[in-house]
């Protein structure tokens, strides 16, 4: 009686069933790093995808988890094709169902004492699959150095998603943009947040310029870190975060270049340079409370031990502004 049912259902067993995915008017399209804890959302070029990226691989740029391309698909676009998929095969089954129907009623006797039909309610029509829309597209868009692969992001990237490399250039700059933007930011973060509680707005900001001071020497760190170990002549051995220390790091670019930050900068810009990363340590590691050994360190004639020191945006993109011109001596200056 079921017979085209039944015929349906057998060929649905091994049925593969495409949705395709819309690129943007950029010709990127979205993918979503497959860690729970991440979750990164960020675009391919669409040819770069088909041409270059490899099945067995391709990495999230935030950070930075392999796994086989086919993972990295989106959870709308998920969502997207289990509703349509779930759709499309309920239309063809309710389809075999009212053939089915049909044929049944069609052959029973016309004008006998007692007569029978089949009534089929409730079925959904063939679904046609359409393509998964693409999000809109996304400003900043990049290509890997290494490999040359296109993709697109919001915010900051560290990672291919084509071969994962790790550029510290790359890095460093998505680092200061990212500071510069949160700074830049802070007088419309507070009038948003003033309109809950200014109480909240004026503690969230400070940490927010507090954090950028913190930000700027710990992306300086790294960066002269891994540029510095690259060298053929530096030291095989140097102290724990040595250029966090202006001191230390001043001493270690003069010996492998025979000059360094004091050369790059003004004295007034190297003394303040000194005394902002002096700052930052004080946040770091004595919750900002001015100490003896700061006093000693920077003769800033501003605070007594016991005070807190008081950051503001300028002091934040000012500590920017000299880490930029000093890791750009030294882009020119090494290998």
């Amino acid at each position: 009686m079921f017979d085209k049912l039944l015929n349906e259902l057998k060929r649905l067993e091994n049925f593969e069933l495409t949705v395709p995915i819309n690129v943007d008017e950029d010709g990127y399209f979205d993918r979503e790093c497959p860690d729970k804890e991440c979750l990164f959302q960020f675009k391919v070029y669409d040819d770069d995808w088909k041409n270059k990226f490899k099945e067995e691989a391709a990495f999230c740029p935030m950070c930075g988890r392999q796994s086989t391309s086919d993972r990295f698909n989106t959870t709308a676009q998920v969502e997207n094709a289990t509703k349509q998929g779930m759709e499309y095969f309920q239309g063809r089954i309710d389809k075999a169902l009212v053939d089915d129907t049909s044929d049944f009623n069609r052959k029973q006797p016309k004008g006998g004492f007692i007569s029978m039909s089949i009534k089929v309610t409730g079925a959904k029509p063939e679904k046609i699959i359409l393509p998964i829309p693409a999000r809109e597209k996304f400003e900043r868009k990049l290509q890997c150095e290494k490999c040359n692969s296109r993709y697109a992001v919001i915010g900051s990237a560290f990672f291919c998603p084509c071969c994962g490399h790790n550029s510290i250039e790359k890095t460093f700059d998505n680092s200061m943009e990212t500071i510069e933007s949160s700074i830049k930011s802070i007088d419309t973060i507070k009038g948003a947040l003033s309109k809950v509680s200014k109480d909240t707005a004026e503690t969230t900001c400070r940490s927010l310029v507090e954090k950028g001071l913190l930000d700027c020497v710990v992306s300086f760190q790294r960066y002269c870190d891994v540029v510095y170990k690259r060298q053929p002549n530096a030291k095989s051995k140097v102290p724990f975060n040595a250029f966090q220390k202006i001191a230390i790091g001043d001493g270690l670019w003069k010996e492998l270049l025979s000059e360094s930050y004091s050369d790059w900068l003004t004295k007034k810009q190297f003394d303040r340079m000194n005394i902002l990363f002096q700052r930052r340590h004080l946040l770091q590691h004595t919750e900002g409370i001015v100490d003896q050994m700061y006093i000693d360190n920077t003769s800033d004639p501003k605070y007594t031990p016991g005070q807190r020191i008081v950051v503001n945006e300028n002091d934040a993109l000012e500590l920017v502004g000299y880490i930029k011109k000093i890791i750009a001596t030294i882009k020119k200056k090494t290998v």
